[in-house]
């Protein structure tokens, strides 16, 4: 069997999960495909680490020798299963646990809310402080989607003693309550909210949710933190909004185009904090993807797929 293993930035797959009990013929790719038909010809077998490449069905018919196709994660948005099951295509999925996300969003707040940035920049420079930092004790934290990753969030910010609100077009009281969280309008979310974390899942209702009007509503010293996908928010009005100062800060770990452009204007903002959607990166995510992922192939080739995505 010919495995690619895709989009392994940090070269690191093979060092997690049994890959030699495969006895496969394996490639990693550790850049991002220029052209997936062309790279991806021969190849029974596909990893690919969650939503980081498209398989739409043009793809998927381009591909005759594709057998096995694993997606990192529990669904993969950019995998159509329906054309992959139409071309003969098993979709098999991995383990996920969201704790790290929910983790990474806090080193977000935290390295946003006391300039970590700069301070660090400063330190390695010879220099001294720089800046005054904003406390979380007594702020309001707003959330943006009430799920698991989102009413983990709140619970964090409640042993900060923050005030815990959130909004999604489905949340009631009735399930906000018992995370010890305030259910409110959109309107009040974005006009109350000192931190407001985006807690959603990409998708029709929620593409471009947070736009110009709903970031001209925030409070101006207020900060807003994306760790769930970058086109929830308008990233051209969120530019604007951070060039204007219309909102004190941004911390960011997910983007309309990943890899992460260059030449981007985000770049350049000294009031956007910055990462390359690391938020999943651990070394425990891994394990489960890789090892998982070993797991799927070898049931694949044993005749008796497991965990297969319906759809």
């Amino acid at each position: 069997m010919r495995i690619a293993i895709l989009d392994d930035y940090q070269n690191v797959a093979l060092t997690f999960g049994d890959w030699d009990s495969l006895k496969a013929d394996i490639t990693v790719f550790t850049e991002p495909l220029t052209d997936v038909v062309k790279q991806l010809q021969g190849f029974e077998c596909v990893v690919a680490m969650r939503e980081r490449t498209r398989f739409p069905a043009e793809v998927l018919d381009a591909l005759p020798d594709l057998k096995l196709l694993v997606s990192t994660g529990k669904r993969n948005a950019a995998v159509d299963v329906a054309a992959a099951r139409r071309n003969g295509v098993v979709v098999s999925a991995t383990g996920y646990i969201g704790e790290p996300t929910a983790e990474h969003t806090w080193a977000l707040i935290l390295a946003a809310s006391r300039n970590l940035p700069q301070e660090f920049r400063s330190m390695r420079e010879g220099g001294w402080q720089t800046g005054v930092g904003t406390m979380l004790h007594g702020k309001t934290l707003g959330l943006l989607g009430l799920g698991r990753l989102g009413a983990g969030a709140a619970k964090i910010g409640q042993v900060f003693g923050m005030e815990t609100i959130a909004w999604s077009q489905n949340l009631t009281q009735e399930k906000a309550g018992p995370h010890g969280v305030t259910a409110v309008t959109k309107e009040e979310l974005f006009a109350r909210s000192d931190v407001l974390s985006v807690h959603l899942v990409l998708g029709e209702r929620t593409r471009g949710l947070v736009g110009a009007a709903e970031l001209a509503a925030m409070k101006p010293t207020a900060l807003l933190v994306n760790t769930s996908r970058g086109p929830i928010v308008d990233e051209a009005a969120l530019v604007d909004a951070l060039r204007r100062k219309e909102i004190r800060a941004a911390a960011l770990d997910v983007y309309d185009t990943e890899p992460f452009p260059a030449d981007h204007p985000l770049r350049t903002l000294d009031n956007a904090v910055l990462t390359p959607h690391i938020g999943f990166v651990t070394r425990e995510v891994y394990e489960i993807f890789y090892g998982d992922a070993v797991e799927d192939i070898a049931a694949y080739q044993a005749g008796s797929p497991i965990r297969v995505m319906e759809g």
